[in-house]
């Protein structure tokens, strides 16, 4: 049972649904950490310019009020007063206004309130030489977390260092906006993986029923029931497969069709003569047929085991044909087409019917097996000889028409109905069903005739009007120039 559901998983629904649920997935990752790589350095970037704009804005207001309050008063504490209500309410920032020795002379934040506390000097060094300090620091030990720290210098109009303007904004506040930006994604990602999961099941679910369905008829084509057939609407690679697959359910129906009828034609082929042979055997062996008429039953008996032996020896030729190739040759149809009504000469007179022959005089070489060829001939000679009435002419004729030498045989007689037609060349088909008739024939004769054919890959037609019936094939010319 648990290897019966672990080959379940390993389906093509299961590899398919994983490897598309696998693409969105990484999909989403990879933009996922794309988002995050973007909105972070963003988000800093944006925070980091913000932060020096307000710095130098503070720097300017506290060089101006430093430069009007020394000249009045240099002791007063007035002026860092106003700047310390203007900073509070300008930004959640805490500001850090120092003098050039870094000491704090004014702080927005509360919690230094009082404190006596200096930036390292190092730090006040870096923002006079190089304009600007940016970084996360903790300020020499001001701050106990690190902050994300901007630091400006404060100028005179004529250029005098006066001191140095800090913005500090703790880490864990600047990454808050940063981690909302992230839940959002992960919302968003999360809704747009649950969409493509079940858009991605539904389509490998669509796709794989047709190839289940596939594979429940071809069990049922297992198991001799060939009636199930597929969907053929879909216009897609399904929809051409499964008519494919339908061409082939009816190929195979057909062919146990065939098979089906050949069982029970030979059985019965079979039946007739060895129930005729036994019947009179044991009456000649228990009295029941006189002595005077013994050699009366003994020929009958005589002629059904020849006929019995032609019959198997029959089957037996078109098995060789159908396992042996052929020996491609190039010869003279003309020649063949000679050979074979000469060798119908003597049937063709016991059933009292003429002849016309259309045959060239020159010669007009084809391509192909050449014994093989002739016995096609002969077949339909024999088989228009047999069909033909008493006192009609068989017609043997020969004609060129776009690089194909086209052979006919006609006769009159009875017209075969138009179903019967595709079927003449079934094995043992008759058209006179209770075999009544035409005791001498299998239905072997015209099969053979499109075995043959079908190994030279030629092409032969029946047409039958008024009584008429003819017989048309063709065979590829050797030498196509030299009869154009």
């Amino acid at each position: 049972m648990r290897e019966r559901g672990d080959r379940s998983f390993q389906g093509l629904y299961w590899r398919q649904f994983g490897v598309i649920a696998g693409m969105v997935l990484l999909t989403m990752l990879l933009l996922g950490m794309a988002f995050f790589a973007l909105s972070y350095t963003t988000n800093v970037s944006e925070k980091r310019e913000n932060m020096r704009q307000r710095s130098e804005l503070i720097a300017q207001m506290s060089a101006e009020y430093l430069m009007a309050e020394t000249a009045a008063d240099p002791n007063s504490d007035e002026a860092f007063r106003v700047l310390a209500d203007v900073a509070t309410r300008m930004t959640d920032m805490t500001f850090l206004i120092c003098n050039t020795d870094g000491y704090v002379v004014l702080t927005t934040d509360e919690t230094l309130a009082g404190s006596v506390v200096s930036v390292p000097t190092e730090t006040v060094l870096h923002i006079f030489e190089k304009g600007v300090y940016e970084g996360r620091n903790t300020l020499g030990g001001i701050y106990a977390k690190k902050h994300f720290v901007v630091g400006v210098p404060m100028l005179s109009v004529r250029g005098i260092p006066l001191g140095v303007v800090i913005s500090a904004v703790d880490m864990a506040h600047f990454l808050d906006i940063w981690r909302s930006f992230i839940g959002l994604f992960f919302m968003t990602s999360a809704l747009i993986l649950l969409v493509a999961v079940l858009v991605s099941s539904l389509m490998t679910m669509r796709q794989i029923q047709p190839i289940t369905e596939m594979v429940q008829a071809t069990r049922n084509y297992g198991d001799g029931n060939f009636d199930i057939r597929m969907d053929p609407n879909r216009n897609d690679e399904f929809g051409e497969l499964a008519r494919a697959f339908n061409a082939m359910a009816d190929s195979l129906q057909e062919t146990e069709r065939q098979r089906r009828d050949f069982i029970a034609n030979v059985s019965h082929e079979l039946k007739t003569p060895m129930t005729t042979i036994a019947g009179y055997t044991d009456g000649i062996l228990d009295g029941t047929i006189p002595p005077e008429k013994e050699r009366q039953y003994l020929q009958i008996i005589s002629d059904e085991s020849r006929r019995l032996s032609r019959l198997v020896r029959r089957m037996l030729d078109i098995s060789q044909l159908q396992e042996k190739g052929m020996h491609m040759a190039d010869f003279d149809i003309c020649e063949s087409m000679r050979i074979a009504l000469l060798s119908m000469e003597h049937k063709i007179t016991d059933r009292g019917l003429d002849v016309e022959a259309d045959i060239p005089e020159d010669s007009v070489t084809v391509k192909g097996d050449n014994d093989l060829i002739t016995q096609v001939i002969y077949n339909l000679l024999e088989n228009a000889a047999k069909f033909a009435l008493t006192g009609t002419a068989l017609y043997l004729g020969l004609h060129l028409s776009e690089e194909k030498a086209r052979i006919t045989v006609r006769n009159r007689g009875k017209t075969i109905p138009p179903e019967e037609i595709p079927l003449l060349f079934e094995r043992f088909h008759k058209t006179d069903k209770s075999r009544s008739e035409d005791k001498d024939g299998y239905g072997l004769g015209l099969y053979v005739v499109k075995t043959i054919l079908a190994q030279h890959r030629e092409q032969i037609r029946v047409t039958s009007e008024n009584g008429v019936t003819s017989f048309e094939f063709t065979l590829a010319l050797a030498h196509p120039a030299l009869h154009d």
